[in-house]
C-alpha cells in the first residue's frame, strides 16, 4: 500500500488494486463526508444504452444483499445523517454525510450499495417508471431541458452530448442483464475513488474499507481510460419548439478539461461576464434593460474538455432584443477583454468563493476526488490562491478572445414559435 501525506492532515493512499483514498482531517467539527466515485457515467455509453449509468445509479438503492430498499434510506437518516447520488458525465457518485461516530456505518452501506447490489428485474419495473418520471419533468421544465439539447448540438456524436437521463426509448429498452453488465464492467476496485473529510483519520478509514473488502486482490486493476475528445460543432444557430411562456435562449462553445491551469482565467471571466448581482450581463439585461429574470453566465469543466455559455429566459416578444444585447456582450468581451478593476475584483471573488467553499466537508471532499478524477496534481490552497492572483490581463485577454468570440458560439432557443 503505496501512502502519501499531500498536506497537513491529508493523505493519500493507492492500493495494489488500484483503489484511490483520499482523507483530510477537519479538527474542531464532529461530523464526516465520505463518498465513492466510479468512472462509469453517461459519457461512456453507447448510444443505444443512453442512460444507463443513471438507471443503475437508480437501482443501487432498490435492495443489496443486507439491506432493502426502506432500510437503506433509514440506515442514515435515523441518526441525522444523509445518503445521497448522482450520475455525471465522466463519474458517478454515492456519499454519506454522517456524524462521526456513525462513519462506520456509513462505510457499510456505502459498500452495500456499491459493491452488493441485487438489480433484480421486478424492481426494475417499477424505479423504470420513477426515471421516465424523471425524464418528464425536465421536458417539462424547459429552463433544464435546454442544457440537455446544447449538449446535445454541441456535441452530436460524443458521449457529452447523451442526455443523462436517456430517453424514453433508451430507458424502456433496458432491461436488469444490461444493468449487471454495467455493474461488471465499471463497478470494481480499480476504477473508483474514495474521499474523506472531517471527523475522522487515515487509518481508520483505511481499517473500515479494508474491514469491507475494499483492498482484496483483484485481476481487474487499470481504471478505465480517460474519456477521448471530440470536436464540438462551433457556431451553429438551432430553435426547439415548445409551448411555453417564455423563450430560452443558451449561448454555449467547448472550452478546456478541469486539469487545464487556465481554469481559474476562465472562472474569473465567467465571474465577471455573468456570475452574480455585479455581473455585466445581469447589469446590463436585468437592471438597464429589463428583459429577464434569470441571466447568467456557467460553465462546466470535464475530464478531456469543458462547456462555457450564457443563459436567458425571456418573453418571445423580447427574446431578439435580449439575444442582440447578450451578444453585443460577447462581442465586447471578446474584443476589450476585462479592465484592471474587474480583474482584480475577480480574483478576489473566485478566491472567496473557493475559501468558503471549503468550510465544508463535503466540499472538501469533492475537492480531493476531483484530483484523482481528472488525472491532476493535488494542490494545496495557498497555491491555487497564488495561481489565481497569478492571472494576468494578458491571460484573460487570450481566453476571452479563443472562447468568447460571439461567431464561436453555439446557439439553441427554445420556446413558442411566433413571439406573443
Amino acid at each position: 500500500m503505496e501512502t502519501n501525506r499531500l498536506d497537513e492532515n491529508l493523505k493519500q493512499s493507492t492500493a495494489p488494486n488500484g483503489l484511490t483514498v483520499f482523507t483530510e482531517t477537519l479538527p474542531g467539527i464532529r461530523s464526516a463526508a465520505i463518498g465513492v466515485w466510479v468512472r462509469s457515467a453517461s459519457a461512456h455509453e453507447p448510444r443505444p444504452l443512453m442512460g444507463i449509468s443513471h438507471l443503475l445509479e437508480h437501482m443501487l438503492f432498490k435492495g443489496t444483499e443486507r439491506r432493502n430498499a426502506k432500510q437503506l434510506a433509514l440506515e442514515l437518516e435515523v441518526r441525522g445523517g444523509n445518503l445521497d447520488a448522482y450520475t455525471g458525465r465522466d463519474h458517478t457518485n454515492y456519499q454519506a454525510h454522517v456524524l462521526d461516530d456513525d462513519l462506520p456505518r456509513a462505510v457499510d452501506v456505502l459498500t452495500d450499495l456499491v459493491r452488493r447490489p441485487l438489480l433484480r428485474q421486478s424492481d426494475l419495473e417499477l424505479e423504470r417508471n420513477v426515471v421516465l418520471e424523471e425524464i418528464n419533468m425536465v421536458e417539462d421544465t424547459p429552463d433544464d431541458l435546454v442544457f440537455d439539447l446544447i449538449s446535445a448540438k454541441l456535441w452530436p456524436e460524443h458521449g457529452y452530448g447523451h442526455s443523462i437521463l436517456g430517453t424514453p426509448d433508451t430507458v424502456s429498452a433496458l432491461q436488469s442483464d444490461d444493468l449487471h453488465a454495467a455493474h461488471i464492467a465499471g463497478y470494481y476496485p480499480g476504477n473508483c475513488v474514495v474521499s474523506a473529510a472531517g471527523s475522522l483519520n487515515h487509518e481508520l478509514v483505511m481499517e473500515l474499507l479494508d474491514r469491507e473488502g475494499w483492498f482484496e486482490s483483484s485481476d481487474r486493476i487499470a481504471a478505465r481510460s480517460p474519456i477521448p475528445s471530440a470536436p464540438a460543432v462551433r457556431g451553429g444557430s438551432f430553435f426547439e419548439e415548445r409551448d411555453t411562456a417564455q423563450t430560452h435562449i443558451v449561448y454555449a462553445t467547448d472550452t478546456m478539461p478541469y486539469r487545464d491551469p487556465r481554469r481559474f482565467a476562465l472562472a474569473i471571466i465567467t465571474n465577471v461576464f455573468g456570475g452574480g448581482m455585479s455581473s455585466r450581463l445581469f447589469q446590463r439585461v436585468r437592471e438597464e434593460l429589463g428583459l429577464a429574470y434569470a441571466v447568467y453566465a456557467f460553465q462546466n469543466l470535464y475530464q478531456s474538455t469543458g462547456l462555457s455559455g450564457v443563459y436567458v429566459g425571456t418573453q418571445p416578444s423580447t427574446a431578439d432584443q435580449a439575444a442582440e444585447a447578450i451578444q453585443r456582450e460577447f462581442e465586447v468581451l471578446a474584443g476589450e477583454g476585462l479592465s484592471d478593476q474587474e480583474l482584480s475584483e475577480g480574483k478576489q471573488q473566485l478566491k472567496g468563493q473557493i475559501m468558503l467553499s471549503l468550510e465544508n466537508p463535503i466540499s472538501r471532499m469533492n475537492r480531493l476526488a476531483a484530483v484523482a478524477l481528472h488525472h491532476d496534481r493535488y494542490r494545496p490552497l495557498d497555491e491555487v490562491l497564488a495561481d489565481i492572483d497569478a492571472v494576468t490581463g494578458e491571460d484573460i485577454m487570450a481566453l476571452c478572445r479563443e472562447f468568447f468570440a460571439a461567431e464561436r458560439q453555439t446557439v439553441l432557443r427554445l420556446g413558442p414559435s411566433h413571439p406573443m
